[in-house]
């Protein structure tokens, strides 16, 4: 009676077992070089026509401190290239005053850091030379007379 008991738990076990400790297949791995099973695609296809947008590579990095050189939150960073007036990138420090911005090599740019009852601090930065750079800027604040006031 036992051999028969193990025998039919055996039988009756051994289909889930096997089903479960099979590795499921991974799927077919296609290389962007390889032309598929068809050969490459036609000259008028959409995939040649699509443009690889490319990750800019010089990275402007740097740390913003107040008048007491603590690092200063939430300031916010604006840079343009040297020959245009337009801002083409816009950030914030984040928590310990730091940002980071990717942007294209070969230019000079301009980083212009802006808060409110500060003045604004601008530094340039040339991307030719490095792939990247750091800047540490110190934020001083606004002094305001007012109208009237006796000196």
């Amino acid at each position: 009676m036992r051999l028969a008991t193990s025998v039919l738990l055996a039988v009756v076990v051994s289909p889930w077992t096997a089903l479960a400790q099979e590795p499921t297949a991974p799927p077919p791995a296609v290389s962007p070089a390889a032309p598929g099973p068809a050969g490459p695609p036609p000259a008028g296809s959409s995939s040649s026509k699509r443009k690889s947008k490319e990750i800019p590579s010089f990275l402007i990095i740097g740390t913003v401190f107040n008048e007491h050189a603590y690092s200063f939150p939430g300031v916010e960073v604006r840079i343009r290239r040297g020959d245009q007036r337009k801002f083409r990138w816009d950030t914030y420090t984040d928590s310990r005053g730091e940002f980071a911005v990717r942007v294209p090599p070969g230019y000079q740019y301009v980083v212009v850091t802006h808060v409110k009852k500060y003045a604004d601090q601008t530094q340039s930065v040339d991307s030719s030379v490095d792939v990247q750079k750091r800047l540490s800027i110190k934020l001083e604040p606004q002094s305001h007379t007012k109208a009237g006031a006796k000196s």
